[in-house]
């Protein structure tokens, strides 16, 4: 990741309003569609900063068309499975 010129730092608070706003819509939004989505005001350049996070540690992905999706494995089906699955041995 190259250095960003960063005027604002987001606080883990907005980090999670962020992560939690992109999980509830229900389909993927471009940067414009959930900045406004967000239930509080968070500037640009700081927003700018949440996604990049958001991005280097695999969480979102951007699509060819722009839009934000969400990629991480954190869903309840998914937890369940891998707690009642089987451990593989060799």
């Amino acid at each position: 990741m190259e250095p960003l010129n960063i005027v604002h730092l987001p606080r883990l608070d907005t980090i999670l309003m962020v992560e939690e706003t992109l999980r509830k819509l229900d389909e993927p939004p471009t940067k414009n569609q959930l900045w406004r989505a967000l239930p509080k005001a968070v500037m640009w350049q700081t927003f700018g900063v949440v996604l990049a996070y958001l991005a280097d540690s695999n969480k979102i992905v951007f699509d060819r068309n722009g839009r934000i999706v969400w990629v991480f494995a954190d869903n309840k089906k998914l937890k369940k499975l891998l707690k009642d699955s089987i451990p593989y041995r060799r």
